[in-house]
Order: C-alpha cells, then structure tokens, then sequence
C-alpha cells in the first residue's frame, strides 16, 4: 500500500467515525454551510479515490502528451500549436461525452498592424440537473515560452520523471491543474457514478498573453453558456509550502513597452560611438528611475494608491505556515528584501511590484557583436493591488518616463505603451466555498488549508466578479516550489493525482451547500 493510500484510507476512516456520529445527530453545521455527510458517501469518496490512485501512470501519459504541444501564445510563429493544444482539449472533452464547443472569438492585431486568429476557447458541459448546483471550472493550456538553451536541465516540451516530479513547460501552469479536473470528472463517469454538481469547463489558450478575447466571450455569453452557473472554480495557482492551500485574492498586471529611438539603422560603436546619443544609454537611464535598490516604487502616486495593510490581514499572514530559509535557498539568493514573515508575505501579494523583464533591439546573442541599436524597448510591469486602477498607472507611468526622459534633453525619441491592464481580485473567506475547500483538504491531505493571496495575476478572476457576478475560489494543486515560468518547471506526482482527489473531495462538498446560500 503507498502512502498516499494509507493516508486516504486513515482520513477515510476517521471521516466515517464522525459520520456515524454525526447520523445519531442528524445534523452537523459549519459556519454558513450545512453538509449532511453519509456513509454511503464516504465508500464512494474510497472507491473514487482508489480508482485515480490505479489510473495514475495512465494520467501522467497524457500530461507528457499535452506537454509536448509548444502552445507558447506569445509567439505568434507557434499558433498553429496553440490552435491544435484547443482541439485536443475539445476532443478530450468530446469523448467524455460532454457537450463542447470551440468558440471563435476573434482575430488578434500585431503589432505591425497584421490580424492573426485568436485561439478558440473551449466550453464543455457534464449534467444538467436543476436541482444541483453548477460550477464552472476555469484554466488554460497555453505556456510562457522556453527553450533548452535557456537552463533547463531536460528538455521543456519532453516530460521527465525524476524522483516523483514532472518536468516540462506548462506541467503546473496550467495544464496539469486542468487535467486533473477533467480525470476528476472522468472518475465519477467510469464507476458510474453520478456527479453530485453540474461542471462546467470554460478553457482558454491566451492567458499568458492578457486573455485576449475572452472578457468579450464571457460578457457574451452571460445569459446562455454562463447562466446557470452559481459558483466558479480556478486552479491556476500554487500552494504557498508544504500544506495545502485556498487562494483568495491575486494582483493585476499593468504590462509596459517603453520604446527609444534614434538613428535610422544600427551603427558601428567604432565608428560612430561618441558622435550620437544612443538610445540604449536613454533607455537604461530612465528605467533605473522606476524603482530603488529597496524596492521603493518612485513613480508618484503608486503607492499612495494602496489600500492599507489592515489588523486582520496582519494576524492572518503571521498565522501562515511558511519558511523563509526554505523560500530564500529555493530561490538560491543569499538575502530577501525583507527580514520577517508579514513583511515578505505582504509584499508578495498585497503590495504593488516593479519588474524590468527585457530589452528588445539589444544584442543578446552569445559572442560580441559592436553595435549601437538604432531603436530599443523595454519590457516591464507594475504588478497591481486594491485600490489601483490599470487606466490611472497608465497615465501615471506615461506621464512620468515623459517627464524623465525630457530632462535628459536627448534627441531621441520615446513611446510608452500599456499592453495588458489586468486588475486584481479578492474574494470572501466566509463564503461557503472556502469552507467547502476546508472540508476537502481535510478529507484529501488530514490537515486544514492555508489561506493565502496570490502575487501573481489571473486575468479572468476579475471578469466573473465585476462581469457575471458570481462567487470564486481558486483551489490550487501545484507545489510553492514548481518554477512557474522559469526553468525546470514542474509538477509532482503527488500534488498531481492528490490533487485530483481534492478536487473529487471538493466537488462533493460542494454538492452539500445551501441551494438558497448564494
């Protein structure tokens, strides 16, 4: 018997000892949640659970396969990929048996003007049943681009086991997190089990990039596809350490391009270095008055758009399981901009960020090359936090690096440009779906869940709430040590199929909430 298994059958156990209490009751009430838990329920959660444990090399096959598709969206040279990684998601879907469509959502402008087709989004429905609840579970099966070459120990679109963790590019953003969702549903079908929730899929395959299209898509189909649905599920997101974790808020994205440019084509440095102000000296000197060495933002008016770190949020973070040895020798740096757990956490999630990501039109081949570059541009981002407005921090951001860039008195010429505006989001840890999350884990993992913010940004988060209007939890399966976007990305064997069973926990759970509780 494996661990996972001894654990499973031990919180099996001791779920069915307090059920049998709970039947002499009749009644066991959470806080703003009612669950009637059964008997019958508990040998049903056994036989899902055992049925994924015996299926587990079968899903692993079928992320490597997934992961093997370069659905990089920001390189429009792979949409073709991206196009396929949509039409097998659908026929995944397809075969299950559920009602899917590929929903044309438009055409994307380069930007040199050119018009390339958006990626169909995917929208998969299984059972129909009014008198249950429905969820719709949300993710993508888009990646961040990577390439061997860029330190990565195996190759990124080849998944490697070793020592019980999946490498490969997107194995933990997102495509494994969606799988295990769609191998969730997929259980209940082979035992043939009923679905104690109407699920919904909604899959995207532009995340990556901003979702483009998709905040139209959603607005379009609020009172068809989306009508019905009560709460929505995201597991686009990772555990903080080595507990399991319920996500409640994320930040937003302001994404800039700050362009300088001077000559009419690159020069030689030898023989023209000295006679030109160059735009790459521009360009380096107004970036390096966005952010001090400490972190301070000196763009005016950031900062003092923050909403403010309140008592409960303070108590919160100092509660969270999490080391910050453990998180600084991750990460290999030999310091952290701060020294205690409330601080780090804080600015993690909850405080706005400045990061400089690249630089377009500089030589960054290997070897020499003696060049000027006759136009440049500067890749960077303003992760964004209640009370920020994207529209505001354009402006802000506009308005400033003109205003730097003036006092430089250079002949040059510069554009500043906000590509993606993502707002930021956060949610309601008294809801019943964070309670349900809690009951899951505890079923799952035999502990309570963290509750943590995410420093990341999920676009869409924003849209259900403002859009639809509809209640959100994002129940995150990867692991705090999983590289996201980086190198070495990975997902591990545990938190994979684990996770699988959380969600089947989570499902069931849900299933017990107060029709009328909204």
């Amino acid at each position: 018997m494996s661990r996972q298994q001894h654990r499973s059958l031990v919180c099996l156990a001791e779920e069915m000892s307090h059920t049998l209490a709970v039947e002499k009751m009749n009644l066991l009430v959470l806080p703003s949640i009612l669950l009637v838990i059964s008997t019958a329920h508990a040998f049903q959660y056994a036989e899902l659970a055992q049925y994924i444990d015996s299926h587990q090399e079968e899903y692993v096959e079928v992320l490597r396969n997934w992961v093997a598709i370069e659905s990089d969206s920001s390189n429009i040279l792979k949409r073709p990929d991206l196009h396929r990684m949509m039409e097998i998601t659908a026929q995944k879907l397809r075969l299950m048996g559920g009602t899917v469509e590929l929903v044309d959502i438009g055409v994307q402008e380069l930007p040199g003007g050119q018009m390339i087709a958006l990626p169909k989004v995917v929208t998969a429905q299984f059972g129909n049943d009014s008198n249950k609840h429905t969820v719709c579970v949300y993710g993508h099966v888009d990646v961040q681009p990577a390439k061997l070459e860029d330190g990565w120990a195996t190759d990124p679109y080849n998944l490697t086991d070793i020592n019980g963790n999946l490498y490969g590019r997107g194995a933990s953003d997102n495509k494994a997190p969606v799988l295990a969702w769609i191998h969730a549903v997929e259980a209940y079908q082979a035992l043939n089990m009923e679905l104690p929730v109407n699920v919904k899929f909604l899959i995207e395959g532009m995340e990556e990039t901003g979702s483009n299209g998709l905040d139209a898509m959603i607005l379009a189909q609020r009172d068809t596809f989306f009508s019905d649905v009560d709460y929505i599920i995201i597991s686009d997101c990772s555990w903080l350490g080595q507990r399991p974790a319920l996500t409640y808020g994320t930040r937003g994205n302001c994404y800039f391009f700050a362009e300088v440019e001077g000559p009419k084509q690159d020069l030689h440095s030898g023989v023209y270095g000295g006679t030109v102000i160059e735009p790459m000296t521009d360009l380096i000197g107004i970036l390096d008055t966005l952010i001090t060495p400490s972190g301070k933002i000196l763009i005016p008016g950031i900062r003092e758009a923050v909403a403010p770190l309140s008592d409960e949020e303070w108590k919160l973070y100092q509660d969270i399981d999490f080391d910050m040895d453990n998180y600084k020798n991750k990460i290999g740096v030999s310091q952290l901009m701060y020294s205690n757990k409330v601080d780090l956490l804080a600015h993690m999630w909850r405080y706005p960020t400045v990061s400089i990501h690249g630089i377009e039109g500089a030589f960054s081949d290997p070897g020499t090359k003696t060049v000027i570059p006759a136009k440049v541009t500067a890749k960077f981002s303003i992760r964004q936090v209640p009370n920020m407005d994207p529209a505001v921090v354009k402006k802000q951001v506009s308005d400033y690096l003109h205003s730097v860039f003036a006092k430089r008195k250079s002949p040059n010429k510069l554009k500043v440009t906000m590509v993606i505006g993502a707002k930021p989001w956060l949610a309601d840890t008294q809801h019943p779906l964070y309670e349900a999350g809690k009951a899951a884990a505890k079923t799952v993992f035999g502990m309570d869940p963290d509750l943590i913010r995410e420093g990341g940004t999920i676009p869409i988060a924003r849209t259900f709430q403002d859009v639809m209007e509809k209640s959100i939890i994002m129940l995150p399966i990867g692991g705090f040590d999983d590289g996201l976007h980086s190198q070495n990305e990975k997902i591990s064997r545990y938190n994979y199929i684990e996770g699988t069973k959380l969600f089947i926990a989570y499902l069931n759970e849900v299933a017990q909430i107060k029709k009328t509780v909204m």
